[in-house]
């Protein structure tokens, strides 16, 4: 009877721990990650695309792998993964397309963003395919059944709107891979200015955060557009000197920053129990950029990764390319994305910023809020 007894406590406690760690895996909700190949995890591995980064030396510094490539953009980790993992995320979030993508694993967050990816359904067109926001969202409306199956309705409905993070880092390839694409959009750059083109951006991106917060989402946190015309790419393309950037694309990133600021001011006060926080992503790197030997890099415009022009800006990192001997002095990875060391102060002024980075509130008083 007593050894009846002592078995009958072990499976107790092991019952409860199990009840106990998926209860914290839930409290902690998840995070739905939503972008371009800043953020991508590795969903372009799972399309024909000629916008991939599952080849070497991509991911090098990537310990989960081991350093083999998993479709990441950088040497490391994305902006994505430390947020989460500061967060308390037990998990990375899964990328949709990959077959692992099932089951509880999308209760610690599933990554939808896809390389050369945007707002606009156009954008990327170059690449051959490339999910945009809209068929991201179609694919959240899936997990969002799934989680309805695994957890029943209600706690399912708890779960995405009171734990669950929704971050959205898009917009860069709208103006670089569509809008200043002197060859396909040529017929959208001679009919729309640049007003209209950021309009339609503006009235497009407020479509789709909707339906996402008709699909339960509550807290969001939304990427403004970086400086773009000081990627190593533009500064090499335009012959530039190391301390300067392209004008025009940098001029479209602050319009389209300006009314995407009106925007989300104009969700919070319509949209009951949302918040929408918005990451001023353009004067964070732009001051890593402009101040990048305070913050311990020796270089702001040459990419580690890449071959072409004076900064190693024209052919995207891979296998043949030339490599940095010191990948943590480089703000750039390659010709368009951060390193992972530049990735992880960005990282963390997101996580822990004042309202001048991140406003109205930071990341860790967005997830208990």
């Amino acid at each position: 009877m007593k050894s009846y007894y002592i078995a009958a406590l072990v499976v107790f406690f092991f019952n409860w721990c199990y009840i106990g760690k998926a209860a914290k895996d839930e409290a902690l909700g998840a995070s739905f990650i939503f972008g371009d190949s800043l953020v991508d995890a590795g969903n372009n591995n799972y399309l024909s695309t000629l916008s991939k980064a599952n080849i070497q030396p991509n991911g090098i510094d990537f310990k989960a792998s081991g350093g083999n490539p998993t479709g990441r953009y950088t040497n490391g980790r994305t902006i994505g993964d430390i947020i989460g993992e500061e967060l308390g995320q037990p998990h990375y979030a899964v990328p949709f397309l990959a077959p692992n993508c099932t089951g509880k694993a999308i209760l610690n967050g599933v990554n939808y963003a896809s390389g050369g990816g945007g707002i606009m359904n156009s954008t990327g067109r170059i690449f051959v395919n490339r999910l945009g926001l809209d068929i991201q969202i179609d694919y959240f409306n899936d997990t969002r059944k799934q989680i309805d199956s695994l957890l029943g309705a209600s706690k399912a409905r708890d779960f995405v709107m009171k734990t669950s993070i929704f971050s959205v880092t898009i917009g860069a390839n709208d103006f670089l891979n569509n809008y200043l694409l002197p060859v396909l959009s040529i017929g959208a750059r001679i009919s729309e200015s640049p007003d209209a083109f950021v309009n339609d951006m503006i009235d497009h991106f407020r479509s789709q955060l909707t339906r996402l917060y008709q699909l339960d989402a509550r807290k969001f946190v939304i990427g403004n557009v970086g400086p773009i015309g000081c990627i190593p790419y533009q500064k090499t393309i335009n012959q530039l000197n190391e301390d300067e950037c392209v004008e025009l694309p940098n001029k479209l990133a602050l319009q389209y920053n300006a009314k995407l600021k009106d925007l989300l001011t104009e969700l919070n006060e319509n949209l009951p129990g949302a918040t929408f926080v918005l990451a001023n992503v353009y004067d964070l790197v732009l001051d890593v950029i402009t101040n990048y030997k305070n913050y311990g890099f020796t270089t702001s415009s040459k990419a580690c990764c890449g071959n072409g022009g004076q900064f190693a800006g024209i052919i995207p990192c891979g296998p043949t390319s030339s490599m940095c001997s010191d990948r943590n002095s480089h703000v750039f990875w390659d010709p368009y994305h951060p390193s992972e060391a530049a990735n992880l102060i960005i990282a963390k002024k997101l996580l822990d910023g004042d309202t001048k980075i991140i406003s109205p509130m930071n990341l860790r008083q967005l997830r208990d809020h």
